[in-house]
C-alpha cells in the first residue's frame, strides 16, 4: 500500500493543476511580447518506496502525516529555463500568484555547493480544492519546485549518471574534474546572460 494513503490520487491531480499553472504564466509573458519563462517543464509524484526510504532516513514515522508534512517533496517540479534572468522571472510570478506562498528559499545559484551544484529550490504550500492531510478544504499541499538553467541541469544529470550505482576508482579527482566543469558552465551562464542582455538593449535602441 502506498504511503500517501488516500492523498495519492490527490498528489497527481495537484501536480498536474500545478502544471497548468505554470504553463498559463508562461503563455501570458509571451502574450505580453515578453521572452518565454522557461524551455522545459518536468514534474513528479514521489514515488511511495522512496518516500518510505526517506522518512526513515530521518526517523520519521512511516505514515502519511510525515510523508505529506514531516517531509515536503512528495510533488516535485522542475523549471529549466534558458537564461538566469528568467530564473528570476519565474521566481516573480510564484511571489506574485494567489495560489501559493514560498515557504521556504535556497539559492544554489549565488551559493553553490561544494560539488558545483548550482540550481534555486523553493517549497511552496500550495492552495488546492483538494481535502489535505489535516482534514481542511481547501488543502494545503507542500511543493518542491527546482529551477535552473540548461547548462545547471545538464550538469546534474550527467553528475548523477556518472556517479550513480557506479564505484568510482578515484572519486576525488572525478569530483574535482566534475567541479572544474560545473564552474566552466556556470561561466557560460553568465557570458550567455551579458550577451542577451546586449541584444536586448540593441533592440530598444534601435
Amino acid at each position: 500500500m502506498s504511503i500517501y494513503g488516500p492523498y495519492e490520487g490527490s498528489l497527481n491531480a495537484i501536480l498536474q493543476d500545478l502544471k497548468r499553472r505554470i504553463e498559463e504564466l508562461n503563455q501570458r509573458q509571451v502574450e505580453m511580447k515578453q521572452p518565454k519563462l522557461y524551455e522545459h517543464l518536468i514534474g513528479r509524484v514521489k514515488a511511495s518506496d522512496s518516500m518510505v526510504e526517506k522518512c526513515r532516513r530521518k526517523n520519521y514515522p512511516v505514515t502519511a502525516q510525515s510523508a505529506l508534512r514531516k517531509c515536503r517533496d512528495s510533488i516535485g517540479l522542475r523549471i529549466v529555463c534558458n537564461f538566469i534572468s528568467d530564473i528570476n522571472r519565474c521566481l516573480d510570478q510564484l511571489n506574485q500568484a494567489d495560489w501559493c506562498t514560498i515557504v521556504k528559499e535556497k539559492d544554489y545559484i549565488t551559493n553553490a555547493k561544494p560539488n558545483g551544484y548550482r540550481s534555486y529550490h523553493l517549497i511552496l504550500d500550495v492552495t488546492t480544492p483538494y481535502v489535505d492531510i489535516d482534514g481542511q478544504t481547501p488543502g494545503h499541499f507542500f511543493v518542491e519546485v527546482q529551477l535552473r538553467t540548461i547548462a545547471m541541469d545538464s550538469w546534474a544529470s550527467l553528475e548523477h549518471e556518472i556517479k550513480y550505482k557506479h564505484d568510482v576508482k578515484d572519486p576525488a579527482l572525478i569530483g574535482k574534474e566534475l567541479k572544474r566543469c560545473a564552474d566552466q558552465l556556470a561561466s557560460c551562464d553568465v557570458q550567455m546572460q551579458t550577451i542577451r542582455q546586449l541584444v536586448q538593449e540593441g533592440d530598444r535602441v534601435s
